[in-house]
């Protein structure tokens, strides 16, 4: 039972220790449009997903909708999040975490842009302390073109980005425990609960 029991183990580990790549073009302009293709097991699997789009909404029901999240929830969670941003500790360890994993990825032609906005001027500096660190690193990353621009004055969120990526699942796995495994993270987590 026990050699079975590990014998599982080592094979689950040697798949998850093979590359897995992923060939995308994905844009969100109000909705989410792409093409992902993905191989694994050196080319014997392969998934595509071409041409997806998610459900447009009604213009009717797309402002109203925008209103409620500004003025009903989004101080709230916004609340929430930045009690633990406010904390040193926790937004250096997120600010490594994301270094890690983008150092982890092997990349080819990858570009990416975003501008994101939470409608609110000071929400929005206060998520540009940690995405204004995390974008100056990444700006000098030569095997990407990456661009993360913040917007003050409207709830906005803008994505255009391209490439080929080759990750191993079993190294992201490691980074992601070590994460969650943080105590600055989970001192984080539980600023957010107070601040509930």
């Amino acid at each position: 039972m026990l050699t079975g029991a590990v014998a599982f183990l080592l094979l689950l580990i040697a798949l998850l220790a093979i590359p897995i790549t992923l060939t995308f073009q994905v844009s969100w302009q109000q909705t989410l449009q792409g093409n992902i293709k993905l191989r694994w097991l050196f080319g014997l699997v392969r998934v595509a997903l071409s041409s997806f789009n998610s459900n447009e909404p009604s213009p009717a029901s797309e402002k109203p909708a925008q209103k409620n999240i500004r003025f009903e929830r989004s101080p709230r969670k916004n609340s929430n999040l930045f009690a633990a941003i406010w904390q040193n500790t926790f937004r250096r360890r997120i600010i490594r975490f994301i270094g890690d994993v983008f150092h982890a990825v092997h990349k080819k032609d990858v570009r990416l842009y975003v501008r994101i906005g939470l409608g609110d001027p000071a929400d929005t500096g206060r998520l540009w302390a940690i995405v204004g660190p995390v974008t100056g690193l990444l700006a000098n990353i030569q095997e990407a073109s990456i661009e993360i621009e913040p917007e003050f004055f409207d709830t906005t969120f803008e994505l255009d980005s391209s490439g080929n990526i080759r990750l191993i699942p079993v190294q992201l796995i490691y980074l992601a425990v070590g994460l969650l495994l943080s105590p600055s993270v989970w001192r984080g987590m539980k600023q957010m609960r107070v601040a509930e």
